[in-house]
């Protein structure tokens, strides 16, 4: 059976120290734990900003089951983009993961359909996880409208891709009402539907069907237990080293039950 995925991207917080100290108390625990490793059919990853990646790497170490990923990448291989990060760039800092067109990155810089198509081309090309964040606002969400908005966005994001090459994408479900620190928790019955409609379209046909949005310790088991829902991509709750152990240890247990 495929794994849960539980991954956690720190946005723009932690300094160095900070994410030193995480990434040490996640190494510590899966080594005394679980001998190095994640537990049994649960698929660990954390996305740290850019300026901490090469640090977590190192601490994680080459061989570690946890995923590194990046919050972002250009689809260019290189050139004239100042401020920006290739996917070349991001793997040679120990990426496997590129997050990709996340709510954030589309209403304040301008990431459309057309640009998170093109990252996910360049994830690809280059052996990295294209990990394609989708979510519909209030208003769509209001209107009736959640289960085709979000199928557009990811067909337009994933359009063109060969079988081989989708089953190698990850999709994140990340409802903008309710993301960040005014997000609303999401109740199991509004999540049926959009998730009912992404495993009718891709369940099978990608690597992962994630939750994201105001997930924390006391609905992550319900959360889990969606038909369709392969992991979980949380916020805050997993910004603390243990929340983030709590939350792979549900995930164990749903895994196990």
């Amino acid at each position: 059976m495929s794994p849960l995925w539980i991954g956690t991207s720190w946005k723009m917080t932690k300094t160095l120290a900070e994410g030193r100290a995480w990434a040490e108390g996640l190494r510590d625990h899966l080594a005394s734990t679980h001998d190095g490793q994640a537990p049994a059919r649960v698929q660990p990853f954390v996305i740290p900003p850019f300026t901490a990646t090469t640090t977590v790497r190192g601490i994680l170490g080459e061989d570690s089951p946890v995923l590194l990923g990046v919050q972002n990448a250009h689809w260019e291989d290189e050139g004239a983009w100042t401020g920006e990060v290739s996917v070349p760039q991001a793997k040679d800092a120990g990426a496997q993961v590129v997050e990709i067109g996340h709510s954030e990155r589309r209403e304040h810089f301008g990431e459309t359909v057309e640009t998170t198509q093109l990252k996910v081309a360049a994830a690809l090309r280059h052996g990295l996880t294209p990990l394609l964040c989708i979510g519909e606002s209030a208003e769509v969400k209001d209107a009736g409208g959640s289960s085709e908005f979000i199928l557009a966005q990811a067909a337009g994001a994933l359009d063109g891709l060969s079988p081989e090459e989708l089953s190698r994408v990850v999709i994140a479900y990340e409802p903008i009402w309710a993301i960040g620190e005014k997000g609303r928790p999401a109740v199991v019955e509004e999540l049926v539907e959009p998730f009912a409609a992404l495993g009718a379209q891709y369940s099978g046909e990608v690597t992962g069907l994630l939750y994201g949005g105001s997930v924390n310790l006391d609905n992550a088991a319900d959360l889990l237990g969606i038909e369709h829902v392969t992991g979980l991509f949380v916020g805050r709750t997993a910004w603390r080293l243990e929340g983030y152990l709590e939350l792979l240890r549900i995930a164990a247990a749903h895994a196990a039950a």
